[in-house]
């Protein structure tokens, strides 16, 4: 049996209840899935390492790359070298000073490649300029501040007169005396 496509002048069929709810819910199925698939794939967290090509040293070179680690700082972990440093970003540094030891660069362009790249900070022991000058004098600065603080507290506390230490019973007593006879007055 065939039904005839439903029109303006035809008039509308009526299925059960229950039949009109299964199709609400056929039809909103796919868009229910897409939007699970959407929401699961912008929560997810993919991290794609990539395989770099193993970058060969000779001995000297080897010598060269294993003194650089230790003195370069993680910017991820700030507080580890690149040697200790298991940061993925640590990681791609080592790759990174690996490369430029092979190309056949020195200690002091590998360090000036990576602080004018990454600035000062990725070295342990930043050098002293004008910039620096504050970060290598500021320990002796308050060490000095803290010293003659306590020079001038401890100058001020024997400077003390003797005489003004112990005040006079008898003057205490006529000052209270007095304060005592002007409350009683009306």
């Amino acid at each position: 049996m065939r039904f005839a496509p439903c029109t303006a002048s035809s008039p509308r069929r009526r299925g059960s209840s229950f039949s009109r709810l299964l199709r609400g819910i056929q039809n909103r199925v796919p868009a229910f899935a897409g939007m699970t698939l959407l929401l699961i794939a912008g929560f997810a967290r993919a991290e794609v390492e990539t395989v770099k090509p193993e970058i060969v040293l000779n001995a000297q070179q080897e010598a060269l790359y294993k003194s650089l680690l230790p003195e370069l700082r993680c910017l991820v972990c700030q507080n580890e070298s690149l040697a200790e440093s298991q940061a993925s970003l640590a990681a791609d540094l080592r790759y990174e000073v690996r490369g430029l030891v092979a190309k056949g660069e020195d200690e002091a362009q590998v360090k000036k490649y990576l602080t004018d790249r990454y600035g000062d900070f990725v070295l342990y022991k930043p050098p002293l300029e004008k910039r620096t000058a504050l970060l290598w004098a500021g320990p002796a600065l308050l060490l000095l501040t803290g010293l003659l603080m306590l020079l001038a507290f401890t100058r001020r506390t024997r400077a003390a007169p003797a005489g003004a230490a112990t005040p006079d019973p008898a003057a205490l007593k006529k000052i209270l005396d007095e304060d005592q006879d002007e409350d009683k007055k009306p």
